[in-house]
């Protein structure tokens, strides 16, 4: 799309791809770049603004990840969080050097509200910290428009030269105004107009995908998740009975998931995509018979699934393309863009057959942040219980199960996971959580039920609140609740005498539990 662009130059913060995402909330498109980035690229972008992240180094060592001075005398309006701030006064001439007292966490900041940047903010705001380098002196030509009890200058700026550098963190949450002050930048200092929407890009892709599949068959592996839905959906208005979708049931999904996602995507929904269901259960439970360790457990439902595709794919015969659901965290995350370092790499059918004859990838959804594949697929129509369902890992309910899978722990687990789903919807939280689930644990103990001795597995509840899901917090679930959800699985669930509610936040656990 012809675009209107702001970049984030990531000097290593944990929060690059929040301060994309938040300026995509404003309807102004975003892409992240390493800050290794050559000024003549930048420059061919042409982008209407810069930010430069936060990052874990202190500007003034031998070795810090810097910028040239031409950046700042460009006329592209910047815009420095923390590190970045720091950066940005290092390199223009003022003072940066070891604070006195670190901040860290929410702040009160006082704000002077005639800056564009703080633009109907209140003058007393409260905003996240998380530095131990400060500002001491600010560089030539820059005014100090914020400050805290204990940070002289926590923002500055050139409004003639369009330079500005804030000490805390707006993109997160934490911070009240954060997004505002964010609006302001893209708005009132850079210019943008805001045409990042998702009905003109679906519109935008719907038309780009005809023309480069033309008269070509599309293959696509639906998972029923999200991003593969979404991806399907598209093809499918794009290019009708051309696409052909396999859908793999591996016996490891949630609850009646299968016959969910054939009635919307099936031959009775409302989608042309020539709707292969492979049901497989079986074949993946042998394949995981005594096999305890995750990790195994990983590899061998991503290859038998590979090997499920294949024998389905050959019967369909060439295709020209192949459809994959990446969305702009796994480009991001593989390494492709920032400074951040490789999480993962991401492969969303677990890797490509050999003997597949395409002439390439179609990856629809390559630019998009999770919330925005979200408000893809409403604008496609597709249902909103879809939509909106929880985040599931490739390898399903496998690592959901400690220890060795088989078909009845999965029968106990999927039991679990629904009447909690359940309860979660019923009492309003289900839009509130970020992540929520039932794991089976490993642990089997002595019960009472019905004057009768049990020895019985315990479910484990696991529900979080994140940001970005590289950090989380147990989520605080009102106590009747919970009492609810033990209740009704100890009572409709075979198998099962304790509940245990997970109180870790990641790290140092993690949201998943294998």
């Amino acid at each position: 799309m012809d675009k209107e662009l702001v970049i984030v130059l990531d000097f290593g913060g944990q929060y690059n791809q929040l301060v994309a995402r938040r300026v995509r909330e404003c309807n102004v498109y975003c892409e992240i770049y390493s800050y290794k980035t050559d000024l003549d690229k930048i420059k061919e972008m042409n982008p209407k603004g810069i930010v430069l992240t936060g990052g874990p180094n202190s500007c003034y060592e031998e070795g810090a990840p810097s910028y040239s001075r031409e950046l700042f005398e460009m006329g592209i309006p910047v815009l420095g969080l923390c590190y970045g701030a720091q950066l940005m006064m290092h390199v223009l001439g003022g003072t940066v050097e070891k604070a006195p007292v670190r901040e860290y966490g929410k702040t009160d900041v006082h704000v002077n509200t005639s800056s564009a940047l703080f633009t109907d903010v209140s003058e007393n705001t409260v905003c996240w910290m998380s530095h131990f380098d400060y500002i001491s002196q600010a560089a030539p030509g820059f005014d100090i428009c914020a400050h805290t009890s204990d940070c002289p200058i926590a923002a500055a700026e050139n409004p003639g030269k369009k330079l500005y550098a804030i000490q805390f963190h707006p993109e997160v949450l934490h911070t009240k105004e954060g997004t505002k002050m964010l609006s302001n930048f893209v708005y009132h200092v850079c210019h943008c107009s805001g045409d990042w929407r998702m009905d003109s890009f679906v519109e935008h892709q719907i038309k780009a995908i005809r023309e480069k599949v033309g008269k070509g068959r599309v293959l696509c592996a639906l998972s029923g998740g999200v991003d593969s839905s979404v991806a399907a959906v598209l093809l499918s208005k794009a290019i009708g009975d051309q696409l052909t979708c396999v859908f793999v049931d591996q016996g490891l999904l949630r609850k009646n998931e299968g016959d969910e996602v054939e009635a919307v995507f099936g031959p009775e929904g409302d989608y042309d995509l020539n709707f292969i269901r492979v049901n497989a259960q079986e074949r993946f439970y042998e394949k995981l018979a005594g096999v305890e360790e995750p990790e195994a457990k990983r590899k061998i439902i991503g290859e038998e699934f590979i090997r499920v595709f294949e024998q389905e794919a050959k019967k369909i015969g060439a295709v020209d393309f192949l459809v994959q659901g990446t969305i702009y965290p796994d480009v991001v995350e593989s390494g492709l863009g920032g400074e951040s370092a490789v999480i993962k790499s991401h492969h969303n059918v677990g890797g490509l057959p050999d003997y597949v004859d395409f002439k390439e990838i179609i990856e629809p959804l390559r630019d998009l942040f999770k919330d925005e594949v979200r408000k893809v697929g409403l604008e496609l129509g597709i249902p909103e219980y879809l939509v909106f369902r929880q985040p599931f890992p490739g390898p399903g309910l496998g690592i959901r199960i400690i220890g060795e899978v088989n078909a009845e722990k999965v029968r106990i687990v999927q039991d679990a996971d629904a009447i909690y789903r359940e309860e979660i919807a019923k009492a309003g939280l289900d839009r509130e959580l970020n992540q929520y689930f039932a794991a089976l644990t490993n642990m089997r103990s002595v019960g009472v039920m019905g004057d009768e001795r049990t020895y019985d597995y315990a479910v484990a509840l696991r529900a979080v609140k994140t940001i970005d899901f590289m950090t989380a917090e147990s989520a605080d679930i009102p106590f009747d609740v919970l009492q609810t959800v033990m209740t009704r699985i100890i009572n409709e669930v075979k198998g099962v005498n304790r509940v245990f509610y997970d109180l870790t936040s990641k790290p140092p656990g993690t949201i998943e539990f294998e």
